[in-house]
């Protein structure tokens, strides 16, 4: 798990893929990962705020400190998020679960980074509770926690 703790340890995190509408995914992994204390950049082209906090329109205009980012988006936007995170220096690259094809994790296995994929990241942004937590309580117990 030492991928999962080096990306769980960044304190500035973009979230790629929050949205106006509020059953939208993107979003509950924001309220979540901002309760647990990161310092986060809401990433979407098509808003200018995100509750009170600026939304940034891209990767590239996000500021220097961010070194993390959550990927949120249709498996066809992720692969170019990918490239233009690592463009811009964000290593640290969370490929939430359904915003990745299997051709995009294959060639996430080839980078460099430190990218995680199929695995909901508020099941490591402890402590987890609820649904997420007993998830993780699962994957522990059954060996399906990643290495």
């Amino acid at each position: 798990m030492q991928s999962v703790s080096e990306f769980m340890a960044q304190k500035n995190i973009a979230i790629a893929g929050v949205s106006r509408k509020k059953q939208k995914f993107g979003n509950t992994i924001f309220k979540e990962l901002k309760k647990k204390g990161y310092t986060l950049y809401p990433v979407n082209p098509n808003m200018e705020e995100y509750y009170g906090k600026k939304c940034y329109p891209g990767i590239a205009s996000l500021p220097s400190e961010v070194t993390g980012i959550v990927l949120n988006t249709k498996p066809e936007i992720t692969k170019s998020l990918i490239k233009e995170a690592e463009n811009k220096g964000i290593n640290h690259i969370w490929l939430q679960q359904g915003s990745a094809d299997k051709e995009t994790i294959r060639l996430a296995g080839e980078s460099d980074s430190n990218i995680i994929s199929k695995q909901c990241v508020i099941m490591f942004a402890d402590p987890a509770k609820g649904i997420h937590g007993f998830h993780k309580w699962i994957n522990k117990t059954f060996g399906f926690l990643p290495k």
